[in-house]
């Protein structure tokens, strides 16, 4: 990490999780639908976080766990300590991408992320074409689920013209202005 200050240090200070209530249950990792395909399951995520030592620490970022992470909260509600890992979750993987730590394994949702905020940001919603596209130019996946279009196109799935918001310059271009563009 750029200033060596300990991951749960910060989430303490950033986001006011204290990552040493976990008392290791695992009740989030039962409660997890991607704990068997994650590299580290929330558990055991948790306590890397609680040893705080640097190779726990960049572990951590470097993982694909954080990445696969829904935030559907099935672990906040089965957490007995209530410990919002959702939300740690979430700012690891913005400390991972500053800190140019993603894992290469992870690079095609760091991608779709980046496409999907892009059509919100420029449309006020998502625009389906133009965020496959943008994907895709980014993964440089373009033959992938090529062949679902056309029965998409069909069944009124895929809009050509995106639709957008009437006050999209105002209202959505403030939210961004005052949260991700400030990030970047």
């Amino acid at each position: 990490m750029e200033d060596k200050k300990r991951l749960s240090i910060k989430l303490a200070e950033d986001i006011g999780v204290d990552v040493s209530r976990c008392y290791q249950c695992g009740k989030c990792t039962a409660g997890c639908v991607l704990a068997p395909d994650m590299d580290i399951a929330p558990s055991f995520l948790m306590r890397l976080l609680q040893t705080g030592t640097e190779k726990a620490d960049a572990r951590v970022l470097g993982s694909t766990a954080i990445w696969l992470c829904l935030s559907c909260e099935n672990c906040v509600a089965r957490c007995p300590m209530e410990i919002d890992l959702p939300a740690i979750m979430d700012h690891l993987r913005e400390l991972s991408r500053t800190g140019g730590r993603v894992n290469e394994k992870a690079r095609p949702i760091v991608a779709f992320h980046k496409s999907f905020l892009d059509m919100v940001k420029h449309n006020g919603r998502t625009y389906e074409i133009g965020l496959v596209a943008e994907y895709k130019m980014r993964t440089m996946r373009l033959m992938q689920d090529v062949d679902i279009a056309p029965t998409m196109m069909a069944k009124g799935k895929l809009n050509i013209v995106p639709e957008r918001l009437k006050d999209n310059g105002d209202k959505v271009g403030r939210i961004f202005a005052n949260t991700i563009d400030k990030k970047d």
